[in-house]
């Protein structure tokens, strides 16, 4: 289907790219960096890739870090600790005007509770930042992407510790006070209401009884919802021009038929995956967490000046990853269940999918889009993440034809253009993830998102060398184009 979008978008539109720390970096015993969430998930070849893998149980991390014959990729990332230079140069001829990335919270503070920053951390985090603002891009900074030390974890509890927020707010107090002449676009959590449905990423829980787990949830996500505030009032006395927003997974869902029960467990669903952005955009829990609270039985621990903070620091933006829609039937919500599907209940019979069973659905960016203008009038939308893993092929000619993924956004980017002709705001599109870093969710490096092929693979053998794919001239094509040029 050739796109309909023609008309340049706004000239201040974010075009861009994003990775995390804990996906590229690699390097995870150097310079002083302690370990974090991710160094502890593990690829398992024998494992169904298309499931979310996680950790429950201290025992499960105590395993891990002994584990000397085991494979986790995110420990090497690819190389980016060493090569971020030469990476950024080459993301930067493609034009784009963004790149978003984040602090490893485990390489400036390796155990989380020290009293002063890892001075070769600081001095990283320098350099890469300045690096970014030459080769032209606006950089985008993420605080915490799961990358928690893994001492908060294990020791306090994570997030369900009011300690462990206190220690959160210390390192973004550096960070900010560090970076802001460079970094003026902050996000504080990514993809914060995956909390309700990944505990250990999200949130660092560990040994939580089932029937315990929606109230320790819950008490997780309100530290996180006061500690955001925090620091969007944070940014905002560095620099008052700056802007300081979160992130959430949009898990656009749609009813598994046009039974009056199938109906009300879409709206119940959303209603639940929305009550965490509610809660950013609008400073205030809404009726359907309170309800939920007092319906389980359960009561917050909600200190003097939680709410009022929270009231009065809204965030600035509010930033979604998008990469599929969800198919949801009568039946327990997200605020209820423990683990979770990327597809919801059931597949969409309408949609093809990605080999790893990843619903591809532009259409349902757009109505993403216009449901967050509907809820939240005015709040601009950054679309931080959308991108399309495949199993790119590197010729013996050293080539990788990657129509697919031009395919992909395409459509989606014709779904955006749409969306701002429909009135809503939408202030940047940044692809996932320029270039092949290792998967969140299947810890492979085979699953590659990048307009740049990186030749590694899932144990870590290859060259390492940096390759453009033809996605990276498309993609520089609408780049410079401010979106005319999408076929």
């Amino acid at each position: 289907m050739k796109s309909e979008a023609r008309s340049a978008f706004p000239k201040d539109f974010l075009w861009g790219v994003a990775i995390a720390a804990n996906q590229a970096e690699g390097a995870w015993q150097e310079g002083g960096k302690g370990p974090s969430q991710a160094d502890v998930m593990r690829f398992d070849p024998d494992l169904d890739p298309r499931s979310i893998e996680t950790i429950g149980s201290r025992d499960d991390v105590e395993r891990a870090l002994a584990d000397v014959s085991g494979v986790y990729p995110k420990r090497d990332g690819i190389g980016f600790y060493e090569t971020y230079r030469d990476d950024l140069e080459l993301l930067g001829q493609m034009g784009i005007t963004a790149f978003r990335t984040s602090i490893a919270w485990s390489r400036l503070y390796p155990r989380g509770d020290e009293s002063e920053p890892n001075p070769t951390a600081l001095k990283f985090y320098d350099d890469l930042f300045a690096t970014v603002r030459h080769h032209g891009m606006r950089p985008v900074v993420t605080l915490t992407h799961y990358e928690m030390p893994l001492h908060l974890v294990t020791e306090l509890g994570g997030w369900r510790s009011r300690e462990v927020m206190d220690h959160f707010l210390r390192f973004a107090q550096t960070a900010v006070a560090r970076w802001s002449p460079l970094v003026d676009v902050w996000m504080v959590f990514n993809q914060l209401n995956t909390g309700l449905l990944d505990p250990f990423l999200a949130l660092g829980l560990l040994d939580v009884p089932d029937a315990e787990m929606p109230a320790v949830k819950m008490q997780a996500l309100h530290h996180q919802f006061v500690a955001n505030a925090a620091v969007v009032a944070m940014v905002h006395r560095a620099n008052p021009d700056a802007l300081a927003g979160s992130m959430v997974l949009d898990m656009t869902a749609y009813a598994a038929s046009t039974r009056p029960a199938d109906v009300l467990a879409q709206v119940q669903e959303e209603q639940a995956t929305l009550f965490p952005s509610d809660v950013l955009v609008r400073g205030a829990y809404p009726p359907v967490a309170t309800r939920y609270l007092r319906e389980h039985g359960n009561s917050l621990d909600i200190r003097e000046g939680d709410l009022e903070l929270i009231a009065e620091h809204p965030v600035d933006y509010l930033a979604i990853s998008y990469y599929v829609t969800r198919v949801v039937g009568e039946g327990p919500t997200s605020l209820d269940r423990i683990g979770w599907s990327i597809n919801g209940d059931l597949p969409n019979p309408h949609l093809a999918s990605s080999p790893w069973g990843w619903q591809i659905d532009p259409l349902g960016l757009r109505t993403a889009l216009n449901k967050y203008a509907d809820r939240y009038p005015g709040v601009p939308i950054l679309i931080a993440e959308n991108g399309l893993g495949a199993n790119d092929v590197l010729t013996s000619a050293g080539e990788v034809h990657d129509s697919y993924r031009i395919d992909y956004h395409r459509e989606h980017i014709s779904a955006v253009r749409q969306a701002i002709d429909d009135g809503c705001t939408v202030m940047g599109y940044l692809a996932w993830s320029g270039i092949d870093v290792v998967s969140a969710s299947s810890n492979q490096r085979s699953k590659r998102y990048g307009f740049v092929y990186v030749d590694l693979d899932n144990v870590g053998a290859g060259s390492e060398r940096r390759i453009r794919k033809d996605s990276f001239d498309w993609f520089k094509k609408v780049v410079t184009s401010r979106g005319r040029a999408l076929d």
